[in-house]
């Protein structure tokens, strides 16, 4: 009712207006100039109004475009039969031959053996081997490995006990105090492979009178070069004229080394001073570390360089012990 009233009202003033104004031409009398209405802004002019734009009705799109993507569809070519159900697997050779017309066995053959990407047909379950040993297979690689590993520890071992190092058991007090029975040592092969034998080594040789029944490798202390003549007078040892400064031997011992029962063999020097000894060329003269209870180069000779194992350099036992010669 609001509404109506204002609307009415506006209608009655425009109607006086007009009157007003026929009656004022009439009588020859000036028309009030009405304030200019206010122009409505400028539209763009790519922009069409609102008004002018026809509404689209939903049931009529423009032409060439449709509310949603058209699906391309092939016509059932046997209408009279009822669609395929969704969850139904369609070999390819029956979609082929109804979809083409022809059997599929002239396009691809009798084993229809199709491409990769065209093979709709699930190929039935096999077994996949994949390589991986079974329990019997895997129990016998690990023995072999284990055996594998063995031998090749083996190999090495015999290798370094050959050519590199070897460990000695010492059965006897003769080199005491520097070693004692029982102690056990290792043996440098590639000393004497590097340098000369030196004065004061402790040496590992093979007895050049091999017993079948006795113990054939012996270990003693070089005392005499090749050419050097050794000499024991009261109980001191003289190389060359000189005497031995030895302080390996226990003090009780150093002024108590006994003399050679008779020339010893093998020796350069005159029959008649059987206490001096010129050791031949490629040769040593050892002796043990404990003068009163040892069997060394006083009774057997100078040694041969050739029957030398080795240089003993390392004690390993007793572990309290442990430490270089």
């Amino acid at each position: 009712m609001h509404e109506d009233g204002d609307t009415a009202g506006e209608g009655g003033d425009w109607a006086e207006q007009i009157l007003e104004r026929a009656k004022a031409r009439s009588s020859g009398e000036s028309i009030p100039e009405q304030p200019p209405e206010p122009e409505p802004p400028a539209a763009q002019d790519d922009q069409p109004e609102a008004s002018d734009i026809p509404a689209l009705a939903p049931s009529d799109p423009p032409e060439g475009h449709s509310r949603r993507p058209s699906l391309a569809t092939v016509e059932n070519p046997n209408p009279d039969e009822a669609d395929d159900p969704v969850d139904e697997f369609v070999p390819f050779a029956d979609a082929y031959e109804r979809a083409e017309g022809r059997p599929a066995a002239d396009v691809f053959g009798d084993d229809q053996q199709l491409p990769p990407h065209l093979a709709l047909e699930p190929s039935p379950a096999t077994d996949l081997d994949l390589g991986i040993p079974g329990t019997a297979a895997g129990a016998a690689r690990g023995i072999l490995e284990w055996v594998g590993v063995i031998i090749g520890a083996l190999v090495v071992a015999l290798l370094v006990k050959q050519f590199l190092f070897a460990a000695y058991y010492i059965p006897s007090p003769s080199m005491q105090p520097t070693l004692s029975d029982g102690d056990r040592i290792v043996v440098n092969k590639l000393s004497y492979r590097l340098h000369e034998v030196n004065r004061g080594d402790v040496v590992v040789f093979r007895r050049s009178d091999p017993d079948p029944e006795g113990i054939n490798d012996l270990i003693k202390r070089v005392i005499a070069l090749p050419g050097e003549t050794v000499e024991v007078l009261d109980g001191k040892v003289y190389v060359n004229g000189g005497m031995l400064i030895e302080p390996y031997l226990a003090p009780a011992t150093r002024n108590s080394t006994g003399g050679f029962p008779m020339l010893p063999p093998g020796c350069i020097g005159d029959r008649d001073s059987i206490n001096r000894c010129t050791v031949p060329d490629d040769h040593v003269f050892v002796m043990g570390d404990n003068r009163g209870n040892s069997k060394d180069s006083r009774f057997f000779g100078p040694v041969a360089e050739s029957d030398i194992v080795g240089r003993a350099f390392l004690r390993v036992w007793p572990l309290g012990d442990l430490g270089r010669l």
